[in-house]
């Protein structure tokens, strides 16, 4: 589990730290190594007065991977959505876009298989259970087969370092994700494939279609990834 290098500070020593550490971040970057046992090194960045979490090749929040998260839920309509679900959390970036950006202040569930990242979401960026927020540590697709909610929204963002695993782009894990879909919403997809041609996308994209969803291919989104953006009508 992951634990601060340092002791426990009075709130007034505290907040000195933080904007010690914001103040620092513009001559030089300030990195702190986390070692976890799914993700390998996570470090938690400050730089130019903002912190970032990331893995040794890939952003896991608060950097390119917010700007393209954003972009997806530019392309939705967020006001019939009552509730959310997060498959993938890092350090909560999507989150607060859907709270700062969109005031979006439905139920949003949260689900990450490491235990060390749901930490650091808490200790370095102030994210906790709430009526609000709910984290569950827990496997994404043990999580999708066996919950009996019914989500509006769903965001699959899920990598290991820079490296999606191929069971999440099986179809029985996208049947699973299109049960737990109240069928009125959206769906989005960090695909990071270079191509709408795919192979591994299509299926997806031909499962999506079939259940009546609408579907968009964003390419190089933020010069980078692929975003799937599935809606119903």
């Amino acid at each position: 589990m992951y634990t601060d290098n340092y002791l426990p500070q009075p709130p007034i020593f505290a907040a000195f730290f933080f904007h010690m550490k914001r103040l620092l971040s513009y001559l030089y970057p300030i990195r702190k190594k986390v070692p976890s046992q799914y993700n390998g090194k996570l470090e938690v960045t400050w730089y130019d007065g903002k912190k970032y979490l990331n893995t040794k090749n890939a952003n896991y929040s608060y950097g390119s991977l917010q700007e393209i998260l954003k972009f997806g839920l530019e392309q939705i309509n967020l006001n019939p959505i009552s509730n959310c679900l997060l498959l993938g959390l890092g350090g909560g970036s999507v989150i607060d876009t859907l709270r700062s950006d969109f005031n979006f202040q439905q139920h949003i569930t949260a689900v990450d298989i490491d235990p060390v990242v749901i930490a650091i979401a808490q200790k370095e960026f102030q994210h906790y259970n709430s009526p609000a927020l709910n984290m569950v540590c827990a496997d994404a697709k043990a999580f999708i087969h066996e919950t009996t909610t019914r989500f509006d929204l769903i965001i699959v963002d899920l990598y290991i370092d820079a490296y999606m695993p191929s069971q999440f782009t099986e179809l029985s894990f996208w049947k699973a994700i299109l049960k737990s879909h109240s069928k009125q919403g959206a769906i989005i997809f960090n695909a990071a494939l270079h191509t709408s041609n795919s192979k591994v996308l299509q299926p997806i994209i031909s499962l999506l279609k079939a259940n009546g969803f609408t579907v968009n291919i964003h390419q190089k989104v933020n010069g980078t990834n692929t975003l799937l953006v599935a809606q119903t009508p």
